[in-house]
């Protein structure tokens, strides 16, 4: 910290102090200090408590209890000049008890804490002024797992300050904020700035843990969808060897959406489609070569109704010009994941598929045939 003599033009650095110099204590200062201007610490905090002891079982007691803007619990450990090794391990436990406090017992805590140091008041009111609701019916105090975890100190030793970024990088929320003495004359300032996280990168480690939150919760969902999906196709490939539909009777079970066949031309094959909200047949031209694709897809519809009235529903003719696969297809609309309604899936996959071989079976021989007689041209299709 600088001051700066105007009469001069310069600054002139102030010398940093120890606490203990002055003969300040955690307790009857620092802890007085925030109870009092609790904004010193960088966002709005209604301390709802101090020196805390309201643990079963445990004589222990946590410096300051706060609330946020957010409801959340906010457990304050004052150390002033050395942070010690234990403060961390202290506030965990402490953010542990206070993790199962209800709003009724909450509202209690820091009634007691109104009529003890502040002549009385309605802790109910003082609530919702603090959150900015009428009434505390739309309150929310401390939900979930969400204990946050506030450190001041003069200096931090390295083990505590690897833990804090260790839990923020796992989601809890815990920063450690210096707060130092500078004398000036017979004047005492402190200046209270964040170490972690810093103001700068504050924004961003709020993103990126949010980033990693929702990367987790899609990789669970992923997780749990390839698993579902996996199972499905165990009972449906079970049902179709029964139903002797040979096409499937050599392929294993797989966590995609798709099962495929072979179909006689080369990467052109029969789909099994299973998703969330649609179950499908389909028949895929996939070959390496637009024009080879596209040129299979006319000659196929070239018997387009010869092929529907043997399949016996209009099918969904998917040129797909934009693209270099095409392909044809009859859906289903459904709730896929339901596991009650599977047997009824299944049926249907494996009704539709023995109609679809069999509506699609002599076109594309006829197909391969075209295919073998263009073999040599500019632009023939090579099976």
């Amino acid at each position: 910290m600088f001051r700066v003599d105007r009469s001069t033009n310069r600054i002139s650095r102030l010398p940093r102090a120890r606490f203990s110099e002055y003969g300040l204590r955690e307790r009857d200062h620092l802890q007085e200090w925030l109870a009092h201007q609790p904004d010193a610490l960088d966002e709005p905090l209604l301390v709802i408590q101090k020196e805390f002891d309201g643990f079963a079982d445990t004589r222990e007691r946590l410096d300051l209890l706060a609330l946020d803007a957010e409801g959340q619990l906010v457990v304050i450990e004052n150390k002033l000049d050395d942070s010690g090794r234990d403060v961390v391990w202290q506030a965990l436990k402490y953010a542990a008890y206070v993790s199962s406090l209800t709003k009724a017992q909450i509202l209690d805590i820091y009634q007691s804490y109104l009529d003890r140091y502040e002549g009385g008041g309605d802790a109910a009111q003082r609530i919702c002024e603090f959150l900015g609701l009428e009434t505390l019916d739309e309150a929310v105090l401390n939900p979930g797992h969400r204990q946050r975890m506030v450190f001041i100190a003069a200096h931090f030793r390295k083990e505590v300050t690897a833990t804090v970024l260790w839990l923020r990088e796992h989601g809890i929320d815990a920063r450690c904020l210096k707060v130092v003495p500078y004398p000036y004359g017979e004047e005492l300032f402190i200046d209270i700035q964040p170490v972690i996280p810093t103001p700068e990168a504050a924004d961003f480690m709020i993103s990126m843990a949010e980033k990693e939150t929702e990367e987790k919760s899609a990789q669970v969902a992923q997780r749990k969808t390839e698993k579902l999906r996996q199972e499905y196709w165990t009972m449906a490939l079970e049902a179709l060897r029964k139903a002797n539909v040979g096409l499937y009777q050599n392929i294993s079970t797989s966590d995609a959406h798709w099962l495929t066949a072979g179909s006689g031309i080369a990467s052109c094959g029969y789909g099994l489609i299973f998703l969330k909200r649609e179950l499908r047949v389909e028949l895929s031209f996939s070959r390496f070569e637009t024009a080879e694709n596209k040129w299979l897809f006319d000659k196929l519809m070239e018997r387009k109704d010869q092929i529907e009235a043997a399949f016996g529903h209009p099918i969904e003719w998917l040129r797909l010009d934009a693209k270099k696969a095409s392909r044809i297809q009859f859906s289903y609309p459904c709730d896929g994941y339901d596991r009650e309604r599977w047997p009824e899936y299944i049926a249907w996959h494996v009704a539709h598929m023995q109609k679809w071989e069999k509506a699609l079976r002599g076109p594309l021989n006829d197909l391969n045939q075209a295919f073998k007689l263009r073999e040599g041209t500019s632009d023939g299709v090579s099976v």
